[in-house]
């Protein structure tokens, strides 16, 4: 849905915020769908190399001083076609901005720390497309509606259609498109819940994806 959201046209560029779960889903559909070029976004190196083996090519972002500056090169200066926020109201980053959304979410000002979306909109072209596959909560402080009002962008957001989309995922599976156990890492017992949050929640042990087994053995994938 991310990725349709985006109206893709043949040889678009699609950068993706997040190489998460949705993020890795987002990079592979956007590949199906005729992108030119997909730019995975993280600074997690197991998630990283995911998103390279979906045909993506990569950046690190906590590696990287000028974001903005690094897509631009990688675009010949107008900015991805569409970018996708793939990481939500608890985006990770550096610099003053996310200190500061960090610190007003701890204190309760804030709900969300929309860091990640600000990056979508300042980085994408002009007359281009921000899909929000990210879950967020409450009011976004510092939003630049100015920028998005200016480039004339397209918002199209909202939690998956499950219902819809689940008959072409099984389509794609059966043709051999995609197999979506590739995100899975961990397979865990329902005892070994709290853990299993634990662990994805502080990107222990290359953490991707956790699936809880009710009547399985805890192992890794």
């Amino acid at each position: 849905m991310a990725a349709e959201n985006c109206n893709i046209k043949d040889g678009d560029v699609i950068a993706v915020w997040g190489c998460g779960p949705v993020g890795q889903f987002a990079i592979r559909s956007a590949k199906m769908l005729g992108a030119g070029k997909v730019i995975g976004i993280d600074r997690i190196p197991e998630r990283l190399r995911l998103a390279q083996e979906g045909g993506a090519e990569i950046v690190d972002y906590s590696q990287t001083p000028d974001l903005i500056e690094a897509l631009k090169e990688l675009t010949g200066g107008r900015g991805p076609d569409a970018c996708i926020d793939a990481v939500g109201m608890e985006a990770h980053g550096h610099g003053v901005d996310w200190y500061s959304d960090r610190a007003k979410q701890m204190m309760g000002i804030s709900f969300d720390r929309p860091f990640a979306l600000r990056q979508c909109i300042q980085s994408c072209r002009k007359g281009g497309t921000v899909s929000v596959p990210g879950v967020y909560g409450g009011f976004l402080d510092n939003f630049p509606f100015g920028a998005a009002f200016g480039k004339g962008l397209t918002f199209r957001m909202g939690q998956t259609h499950m219902h819809k989309y689940m008959p072409k995922l099984l389509d794609h599976i059966q043709k051999g498109d995609i197999d979506p156990s590739m995100i899975i890492t961990h397979r865990l017992s329902l005892q070994d819940a709290p853990d299993g949050y634990s662990t994805f929640l502080k990107k222990e042990q290359a953490c991707i994806k956790v699936v809880l087994d009710p009547w399985g053995e805890t192992h890794n994938a």
